[in-house]
């Protein structure tokens, strides 16, 4: 079975950190590694499951490794590859953008007029 078709690299990088999640999620664990539970604090509006199914998603992308330590509970944690971590690098200048327009794009969305139809 083919992979997937991308248009250019950006189609393909907006494609493995598509959704509000995974940028988040990257930026979590850029700081250290983290265990399930310390990631579903740290991003308290995320859903378990949702969260489950970003770190696969991740994984299966080979962004995040998932790392599981046998012993009694089993302690699970996961950290950025070398691919994860190149990765936010290349983020850092947007979320940069993020921070130097925040203001204004709060801004402009409470005081919008409501489209028309």
């Amino acid at each position: 079975m083919p992979g997937p078709v991308f248009l250019c690299g950006l189609d393909a990088a907006v494609d493995v950190v598509g959704g509000k999640w995974k940028a988040l999620i990257l930026w979590a664990l850029s700081v250290e590694p983290r265990r399930f539970g310390a990631l579903r604090r740290e991003l308290d509006s995320i859903s378990e499951k949702v969260l489950i199914q970003q770190l696969r998603e991740l994984e299966r992308d080979e962004i995040v490794h998932r790392e599981v330590h046998e012993q009694v509970p089993p302690k699970v944690v996961y950290s950025l590859t070398p691919r994860g971590v190149a990765l936010d690098k290349a983020l850092e200048p947007l979320g940069a953008w993020g921070v130097a327009n925040m203001d204004h794009i709060t801004g402009v969305r409470t005081f919008a007029a409501p489209a028309r139809s």
